[in-house]
């Protein structure tokens, strides 16, 4: 339909939430009674007054609701609790000269300038185990070319003997 909507309208309470459409104020939600009109039209001409009845109860208990649902997500998250220490966290933090964690405000940027110095440590340490693996590879395989020659050698021995002994 056209005309305000609940949220803008010029002459609604100041102190009315904007979210929810408060039944006190016919003109907040005409609109959205038209529509639920229009949804139950044949019962409207029925009973119109059994109709606004209705969608008043109707929307007082969607409002009580709602407001049930947040004060919900409010107790299980402890919100409350946590929106108070994070207003302390800022009053103490107000006279503060240095920088928050945070200085720059882009998320990107802030990450890196704390993973990077984590991330570069880590290198250095996966690169000296590389270097000591390496090592150790060397060795090895030192170890079997100096295992291979022996058996060359001792190849050698055999036929000597072999011939010798023929």
């Amino acid at each position: 339909g056209s005309g305000p909507g609940p949220i803008a309208s010029p002459d609604s309470h100041p102190t009315v939430t904007p979210v929810l459409i408060l039944p006190s104020y016919p003109h907040n939600w005409s609109c959205s009674y038209q529509r639920f009109v229009n949804c139950y039209r044949c019962f409207y001409k029925l009973q119109p007054q059994l109709t606004r009845s209705i969608y008043d109860q109707f929307v007082s208990q969607i409002q009580a609701s709602i407001k049930e649902e947040i004060q919900e997500v409010k107790n299980e998250g402890n919100l409350e609790g946590l929106f108070s220490s994070l207003d302390k966290i800022v009053e103490e933090t107000k006279d503060r000269e240095e920088p928050a964690w945070r200085p720059s405000g882009i998320p990107e940027q802030d990450v890196c300038s704390t993973m990077v110095p984590y991330f570069l440590k880590h290198r250095s340490h996966l690169r000296r185990i590389l270097r000591e693996k390496e090592e150790e590879n060397k060795k090895v395989a030192e170890a079997v070319l100096m295992g291979r020659d022996r058996i060359a050698e001792l190849q050698q021995l055999i036929q000597a003997h072999e011939q010798a002994w023929q």
